[in-house]
């Protein structure tokens, strides 16, 4: 880690908009459509500084592509934290752990008045040709993919405070649904599926699918959706919904890690909402997913990217990121075979490669839920100690792993986009929004996804900060 990356990587992006970004190689032909992206736009605001990666104003990026060219823009969400940072100057919603309420008489009315924070920066949905910018607050923000301007909230709750949901949800456009997973949290909390018809282009209100009372709910990114089953995996990262209520503290520093508890895994009928089974497994910590699916020996696979504890929240603290010996816990691709029939066993995780990968993607339209997905891509960590510094492939049948790295580059979120008519699953490209410390710059790369070599690169004069996650769409008008 340099300080050049510190002083890039978690300082500010600014707002602009680029017709033409220079381009180094050959960007294939077929490639046409836009990658947005979602992330923090600053992590400052006046004199007063985010705490953690998972903080910060919620910014949109849009790469778009079109015979062999790009354009580029990006801009602020116009939420309520954002005018309140800008018109204020100062950080006035609570974020994932950053509280503005220092006075104990501030925290005392923050119980009787909880401002939430709609700074939705962690994902991007498309559902109901509604485009969302998701957040784990039940606030989405609904935004115009061309302009990037704010168009309005929605959500898949009804009630802003003491609600959650992943920032995950799965959308299957053959049975044209959206479902997502909302913690509610009170004198008795529960864990609620939702689920939206994606025909309808009204309100995103939904139905309610299922729910599980729950007395100490976990802390839940994502969960898991095979053909014929939701798989709720509670790990031993649990709050007590008092300390929620109470605002004490910033929302994370709530939980503790209980591993006497296991890893629990609750199962569903996706048609029906009925509980099939819950099931113990060896305690672990994930944020994300990757895959599910129904094995033909009646159990229900699940592949997630999973860390022995739940240590790594801390270590995104930003005072740690900067520290030149930054240590990030490695997350390892592991999968849970969980039987609907039998006798009740302990379930211990298998680990699919001992490759480093986080933020990972797959061929999510073509084979999410199938038991034949072969390839997880990924960010990684090349040594013992650093950032995320390389981009990962992993092969899940031959237990093979590709990578693409250059010094003093981190790249983001590696998007898998296939090949029109593709016969192999990793005909296409992976595309990754790198930051370059040494320059002070970013880029959008391109590799060939088969060879995860570099084809092509788009080169931004200005950083653009380390986000989450975003999606390629091959059918928006091209900017």
């Amino acid at each position: 880690m340099t300080a050049t990356y510190a002083t890039h990587g978690f300082g500010e992006s600014p707002e602009v908009e680029l017709d033409d970004v220079p381009v180094r190689g050959e960007l294939p032909q077929w490639l046409t459509g836009s990658l947005l992206r979602n992330g923090p736009g600053t992590f400052q605001v006046g004199s007063q500084r985010y705490r953690h990666w998972f903080d910060g104003l919620a910014m949109l990026h849009r790469f778009t592509i079109n015979e062999g060219r790009v354009s580029y823009a990006n801009r602020f969400l116009e939420t309520e934290s954002y005018r309140a940072a800008r018109d204020e100057g100062r950080i006035a919603y609570p974020e994932f752990a950053t509280d503005p309420c220092r006075s104990m008489f501030a925290r005392a009315m923050a119980v009787f008045d909880p401002q939430v924070t709609d700074s939705a920066k962690v994902n991007i949905a498309r559902v109901a040709e509604h485009y969302l910018a998701l957040a784990e607050t039940p606030i989405q923000v609904e935004f115009d993919p061309e302009t990037l301007r704010t168009v309005g909230v929605t959500g898949w709750d009804t009630s802003t405070f003491g609600r959650m949901t992943t920032v995950h949800p799965h959308l299957d456009e053959t049975r044209h649904e959206a479902i997502n997973l909302v913690t509610r949290y009170g004198a008795v909390s529960s864990y609620v599926f939702r689920r939206v018809d994606t025909r309808d282009p009204g309100l995103l209100e939904g139905e309610t699918i299922s729910s599980r009372a729950v007395r100490e709910p976990s802390y839940i990114h994502s969960f898991g959706m095979s053909e014929r089953h939701l798989l709720l995996v509670e790990f031993p990262l649990v709050v007590n919904p008092v300390s929620l209520l109470l605002w004490l503290r910033p929302y994370i520093e709530n939980f503790r890690w209980k591993p006497s508890r296991g890893t629990r895994v609750h199962v569903f009928d996706r048609a029906t909402g009925k509980h099939v089974r819950s099931v113990t497994a060896d305690p672990f910590f994930a944020f994300h997913h990757v895959n599910a699916y129904d094995d033909e020996d009646g159990s229900v696979v699940v592949d997630l990217v999973a860390y022995d504890d739940a240590s790594v929240i801390e270590s995104f603290y930003l005072h740690r990121l900067s520290e030149p010996d930054v240590q990030i816990p490695r997350g390892t691709l592991r999968r849970l075979r969980i039987p609907l029939a039998g006798a009740d066993e302990r379930l211990q995780a298998e680990e699919l490669s001992p490759t480093g990968i986080e933020l990972p993607n797959i061929d999510y339209g073509a084979l999410n839920t199938s038991p034949a997905l072969r390839f997880v891509y990924g960010v990684g960590v090349r040594g013992e100690r650093g950032f995320y510094d390389q981009l990962v492939k992993i092969d899940v049948s031959a237990g093979t792993t590709a990578t693409w790295h250059e010094p003093d580059c981190f790249p983001g979120e590696g998007v898998f986009v296939g090949r029109p008519g593709r016969e192999a699953e990793d005909d296409g490209v992976t595309l990754s929004v790198v930051l370059d410390a040494a320059r002070g710059t970013s880029f959008l790369l391109v590799l060939d996804a088969a060879s995860f070599t570099e084809v092509a690169r788009a080169e931004l004069p200005h950083p653009v900060l380390l986000g989450y996650h975003g999606q390629f769409y091959g059918d928006l008008p091209l900017a």
